[in-house]
């Protein structure tokens, strides 16, 4: 089917208790193993990529592969900018056609985050596309965007977030980080209760690679409708061609190599999307 964006099937994960898997993609290989696990599953889902992964090649490009890949699927699809680092990567995703767009401006003080995220909506509400933005800093690294110590989302900051932007999704900060974990996550379960009872947007979990399988489902349990993956799919990629070149050193096919990674993301996704709840949830 044709790329739908992320708002209805949000609403329907926030509605129904579960969230809607989004995973982050580098090649061809990795876009075809997501969507081909969620319609194993029949699980609507994200695919997207960060303003990194458009340096090394351009939003179009991304769009067009994973709009023809979607095109031949049964499951809802869509095409989402995360972590979008300012209004013109943003406004390149927009006009590459995808479906969802984040920008984030939480290294940014309040109102300054405030006014860029103003700005992303009201270009994106003139094509209908969807808006997340972050308030507070999730710890890690994700592309150039590093954070050294965890700032946690203020509900009440949220609230006045919420409103004066317009934006249809959160990203909250409650302690987890980009990239894997050096220690066990401790995660403010108490501050997303107190964001979700204050705030009636979807809200988002970043920095979920490494978190245990219980808290990732106690924070869906808790309001979280969209979870995001990243670092953990490339290790699957990588570990994938590792295993092409363990098994048969002499290999130099690239489709060959692809398609043992292709295997290894496809297992973590399925995982993910069972995790997340939102197998069987495809219309």
């Amino acid at each position: 089917m044709p790329l739908v964006t992320s708002k209805k099937i949000l609403v329907d994960a926030q509605k129904h208790g579960y969230a809607v898997g989004a995973f982050n993609i580098e090649n061809m290989e990795m876009a075809q193993a997501i969507i081909e696990a969620a319609e194993e599953l029949k699980a609507p889902v994200i695919l997207q990529t960060t303003s990194g992964t458009l340096k090394y090649a351009a939003p179009e490009i991304f769009a067009s592969i994973v709009r023809a890949i979607a095109e031949k699927a049964a499951v809802p699809v869509a095409m989402h900018l995360d972590h979008g680092n300012g209004f013109d990567v943003v406004e390149s995703a927009l006009n590459a056609g995808y479906t969802s767009v984040m920008i984030d401006g939480s290294l940014l003080p309040f109102e300054e985050n405030v006014a860029v995220t103003k700005r992303v909506v009201e270009a994106a509400n003139v094509l209908g596309i969807p808006v997340e933005a972050e308030l507070g800093k999730v710890g890690g690294k994700e592309d150039d965007h590093c954070v050294e110590q965890d700032t946690n989302t203020d509900p009440a900051e949220a609230v006045r977030f919420v409103c004066e932007t317009g934006i249809d999704s959160l990203a909250v900060a409650i302690g987890t980080a980009h990239g894997f974990y050096v220690g066990t996550p401790i995660l403010d379960k108490a501050r997303l209760t107190t964001i979700r009872s204050m705030v009636n947007i979807p809200l988002v979990l970043h920095g979920a690679s490494g978190i245990p399988y219980a808290d990732v489902r106690e924070c869906i349990n808790l309001g979280i409708c969209k979870v995001n993956f990243a670092t953990e799919l490339r290790v699957a990629y990588t570990e994938g061609v590792k295993q092409a070149l363990q098994e048969n050193p002499a290999l130099y096919d690239p489709k060959a190599l692809g398609a043992k990674a292709k295997e290894h993301v496809k297992e973590l996704t399925r995982e993910k999307i069972r995790m997340c709840g939102a197998d069987g949830k495809a219309p």
